[in-house]
């Protein structure tokens, strides 16, 4: 058992322990709400610019004019997982359950013979996947030192994963991230941006007539429209972490108020029986005289 001085020390250190972890979940929860604005707010125009381009992808169809974004490249052998995560730990399974998905999406395509290749955005991911799969890494975004994520960050991304198809360096590139649903769910998701595919936005009968040609003006919108995309997973991104983080040091801060009861207990114990002991010998040396 140890003695009281290191139990006094550990209770210190416990309670020093729930003071930070207190702190935390107060930034995060704040932190949260001005992310879950952002995420919330993202959300109809990226569902708005999904219902343009779907339009457009419907008018337009895989023929040869069609925009190579679109059409692709005829072949699904070369794959491009880009994997969104945090910079920062201390969220719960936040980081590891998108890369959880991404590594099963991996190990999916390597049986099956695919040439798999990985773009990491955040150090969380990348330290999770470079023990396994460090070989098939082909880039990494580091956005430590961006104190707001905007679309420029966005835009940034997505220039580099169109130039790498351009160059015929994978046939289809797919996102990972978690969607936000709540503090306490978020939710992985994986979506594939290139070639582009849109969900069914159940708009039905309307008839535009466009200018300059629907192939062109598809091919102007498919690059922002991937951008888009990537935009509105990297603000679902920052809302779940918050979320995950505010809920994981929730847990810690309670964690440590009930081991700090019972390092207390044990303390009072064990100071009682040293009283008792010292009491003891007080009494048989005085009994002895």
């Amino acid at each position: 058992m140890p003695n009281l001085k290191d139990l006094k020390n550990r209770i210190a250190s416990v309670k020093s322990t729930r003071k930070i972890t207190k702190a935390m979940q107060m930034v995060a929860a704040a932190k949260l709400r001005r992310a879950q604005d952002a995420a919330v707010a993202g959300r109809p125009y990226a569902e708005r610019m999904n219902a343009v381009l779907s339009g457009l992808a419907a008018s337009v169809g895989k023929s040869d004019s069609a925009p190579k974004l679109l059409a692709g490249t005829g072949s699904d052998q070369k794959h491009l997982l880009v994997v969104l995560t945090a910079e920062r730990g201390l969220c719960g399974g936040f980081n590891s359950s998108i890369v959880k998905l991404a590594r099963a999406k991996a190990e999916q395509l390597i049986a099956s013979g695919k040439t798999v290749q990985i773009l990491t955005v955040g150090k969380k991911g990348r330290e999770q996947l470079k023990r396994e799969y460090s070989s098939h890494f082909v880039d990494h975004v580091d956005l430590s030192e961006v104190k707001r994520v905007g679309y420029a960050n966005a835009d940034g991304i997505a220039s580099g994963v169109i130039d790498r198809f351009i160059a015929g360096e994978f046939d289809v590139a797919t996102l990972f991230y978690n969607r936000f649903e709540s503090v306490i769910s978020q939710i992985p998701t994986e979506q594939q941006v290139i070639p582009a595919t849109f969900e069914d936005t159940g708009e039905t009968g309307t008839v535009y007539d466009y200018e300059p040609d629907q192939e062109e003006i598809l091919a102007d919108l498919l690059p922002r429209g991937i951008a888009t995309q990537i935009f509105a997973a990297l603000l679902e991104n920052g809302a779940s972490e918050q979320g995950a983080r505010m809920s994981a040091m929730d847990n810690a801060t309670r964690n440590a108020g009930e081991m700090i009861d019972k390092l207390t207990i044990i303390y009072n114990r064990s100071r009682q029986a040293v009283i008792t002991n010292e009491l003891i010998e007080i009494i048989s040396g005085a009994e002895a005289l």
